[in-house]
């Protein structure tokens, strides 16, 4: 049997899933399985994802109707055959050394049924935009989920197998959100823990799900929320915002390309904030606050560069 199984649900996701898939099979730590889960594809994802598999033996591929991520998620679950289980997106690129790091620290911390760790923040282009680091110990990370933050990113996630079978799983009546519901309830059964380690570049593009449905997202991680202070018989105040994704309107599109351009600048990445310094003017060319971006990517000195 295989130390990790790899659950991966694909929908119309041709523009990037190569990228996705060269970079679990390019991980250093090479025993493991690798289920994908075509939702029903209308594009070019299933023809992508039959070349991938015939050439490693490894990828199990299963495609049928879509059914929604929830239930291919559970479907991927129901097939899984490791230890562990590490979730991955169809847009997103894991580091090579990410399944090495997650099962050498659940080997040596037991108590751990769920880890997480850092990651890069990249735009559609895969323009570096910012390092999104993340508490380490279970006692910070519980009271973030349980106030509606997102400290364990859902693509770079690595589970114990029987753990996550012991909470039954994703809860079906999430469509989004299933996530920060599914650690609740993982952390009520042991603890969560994060690798300080980056182990992702987690992809922003308007066709990314989160964006498409954040109204619901914020509405169901506040569900999770209050039922899990309600099972654990405590009070906390939902504090989470809509986040940092935008919307169709002008305003909300200016904003979130303002943010992207002031941490790029702030990573020290002059050109791509450049170029969300044009791309905010182009949103609302009389508004000053995308023209000051643009001025200080050009001429002002870029802070001290991290280490990426």
């Amino acid at each position: 049997m295989p130390t990790v199984s790899v659950i991966m649900a694909v929908h119309n996701s041709r523009e990037y899933l190569s990228l996705a898939v060269e970079s679990i099979l390019a991980q250093t730590f090479r025993d493991f399985e690798f289920i994908v889960i075509d939702d029903g594809s209308m594009d070019d994802s299933l023809a992508i994802l039959k070349r991938f598999a015939e050439t490693d033996s490894r990828i199990r591929l299963v495609s049928r109707p879509n059914k929604g991520l929830t239930k291919s998620l559970n479907e991927g679950i129901a097939l899984a055959q490791g230890e562990f289980v590490a979730r991955m997106d169809a847009d997103d690129i894991a580091s090579p050394d990410r399944f090495q790091l997650q099962v050498d620290f659940l080997r040596a911390h037991p108590q751990v049924v769920l880890l997480g760790g850092c990651y890069d923040l990249i735009d559609d282009a895969g323009r570096f935009l910012r390092r999104w680091d993340q508490p380490t110990d279970n006692e910070r990370l519980q009271e973030l989920c349980l106030v509606g933050g997102t400290p364990i990113c859902h693509p770079l996630v690595m589970m114990r197998l029987d753990a996550l079978k012991r909470v039954g799983g994703y809860d079906e009546s999430y469509e989004v959100s299933q996530d920060i519901d599914l650690w609740l309830r993982m952390g009520e059964i042991g603890q969560m823990a994060c690798l300080p380690q980056v182990l992702l570049k987690y992809r922003q593009h308007p066709k990314s799900a989160s964006e498409k449905k954040q109204k619901k997202q914020t509405a169901n991680t506040k569900r999770a929320c209050e039922a899990a202070c309600k099972r654990r018989g405590i009070e906390r105040k939902f504090i989470a915002d809509e986040g940092w994704r935008a919307t169709s309107d002008r305003q909300s599109r200016q904003k979130y390309l303002l943010q992207y351009g002031w941490w790029a600048f702030n990573s020290a990445q002059r050109r791509t904030a450049m170029i969300y310094g044009f791309k905010a003017i182009a949103a609302m060319p009389i508004n000053k606050d995308g023209w000051k971006l643009l001025a200080c990517a050009l001429v002002k000195p870029m802070p001290a560069a991290r280490t990426l």
